[in-house]
């Protein structure tokens, strides 16, 4: 059993505010803030690169423990800036031509799909979108039509959604890749830390990342996996640096068999030690843990909103630690101040974050509630109570 009282201590943010937003950035814990400020106070009194050899051994041991969380090896990880930054990487590695097909799901990230969009307009490549369920997700049916019509060169799904709880069937999608041999790209950036992710189990060439979100680690952090199969080919970064590759002639350079030729020289160390501080935290508390916790905390905030007769927008099979609600009559702006001057923090999604997701289900905006483990039910009340006040 978790002991909340605990946890909470170690989280200095809970002593004066109640943090619903876990979606956009969670409360770090103490160990994470220790690890990146004794490493600071290192470089300011050491130099820098001085203190990345000094602390070589723990900056290493980041890959290592990203390797126990998504269940591969310390090859398969790199560090990067951003989940944003990492599927970038990725995609620019795989040598895409004018009418090649990307199929994707209509509930996938924006930034995604800004980025397939990009790609179409610029390098005419055609971009495909499953159909979704009714009750919610893509239509596997329709995805396996679509792979076998088009034969894409690329499948990309967003694991877990940021605008709703929705939660995607990447494992039964990644069979579907393996069997067709198409390269596979899992956005896991709502996934990591809100439950256990099996990078195995999903089949996926590449999984993307973040540590400011349910894993409680930094911003500007976060992690690219790449499979063996990839790094056993010469798939490279379209713009590699000398961190992923050596100069070996005049016009001449080798590649680094491990995924760290997606890396790029210069790291932020102190970034890379509070992240790994944040994966080793989450792995101590225990994933498994997290995941029960957190179905709980969400069930009682769902059915709390219902009793206020307020409209859930959250649709699909599985549901994550994300809920989504609809308060007519309310501007968004007002409903998000109203709540912080209460020390509550939440967060809004609007129509242009999930164009067609919230045109499906008529509305511009939600009201994004994303509780984590070290949420309380007494917490949950008194946003309930915030809630019944403002839409009185």
């Amino acid at each position: 059993m978790m002991n909340i009282q605990s946890l909470r201590a170690d989280t200095p943010g809970c002593k004066t505010k109640i943090h619903f937003n876990n979606a956009g950035s969670s409360l770090p814990p103490l160990p994470v803030l220790n690890a990146m400020t004794e490493y600071l106070t290192l470089e300011a009194t050491n130099g820098g690169y001085e203190t990345a050899d000094f602390k070589a051994a723990e900056t290493n041991g980041f890959y290592k423990s990203m390797a126990k969380l998504l269940n591969c090896s310390p090859e398969n990880i790199a560090f990067t800036s951003s989940a944003t930054s990492s599927f970038s990487k990725a995609l620019s590695c795989i040598p895409f031509e004018k009418d090649d097909h990307i199929l994707i799901a209509n509930e996938d990230y924006i930034s995604n799909q800004i980025v397939f969009l990009s790609m179409q307009k610029r390098f005419g490549i055609r971009l495909l979108r499953a159909k979704s369920l009714s009750e919610g997700g893509v239509d596997i049916d329709d995805m396996k039509r679509l792979m076998d019509k088009h034969h894409p060169k690329l499948v990309s799904i967003s694991h877990t959604q940021t605008n709703s709880g929705l939660i995607q069937p990447a494992e039964e999608i990644g069979e579907l890749c393996r069997q067709r041999s198409i390269h596979y790209l899992v956005d896991a950036c709502q996934s990591a830390g809100q439950f256990p992710v099996d990078v195995t189990k999903i089949q996926c060439d590449f999984l993307t990342g973040t540590f400011r979100k349910f894993m409680r680690g930094p911003r500007g952090a976060g992690f690219l996996f790449v499979s063996d199969k990839i790094l056993k080919t010469s798939l490279e970064p379209l713009f590699i640096d000398m961190r992923g590759a050596d100069w070996k002639e005049k016009d001449v350079y080798t590649l680094r068999s491990d995924a760290r030729r997606f890396e790029e020289w210069e790291l932020p160390y102190a970034l890379v030690v509070g992240s790994k501080a944040a994966v080793d935290y989450s792995l101590a508390v225990g994933l498994e843990e997290i995941e029960k916790r957190n179905t709980h905390l969400g069930q009682i905030v769902r059915k709390e909103l219902l009793d206020l007769g307020l409209t859930l927008l959250d649709k699909g099979k599985h549901l994550s630690s994300i809920i989504t609600a609809n308060i007519p009559g309310k501007e968004s702006t007002e409903v998000l101040q109203f709540l912080r001057n209460k020390n509550i923090n939440t967060s809004i999604t609007q129509r242009s974050s999930a164009v067609i997701d919230f045109d499906a289900k008529g509305v511009t905006w939600a009201l994004r509630i994303s509780p984590h483990y070290y949420n309380t039910e007494d917490e949950i009340g008194l946003l309930v109570e915030a809630l019944k006040e403002l839409i009185k």
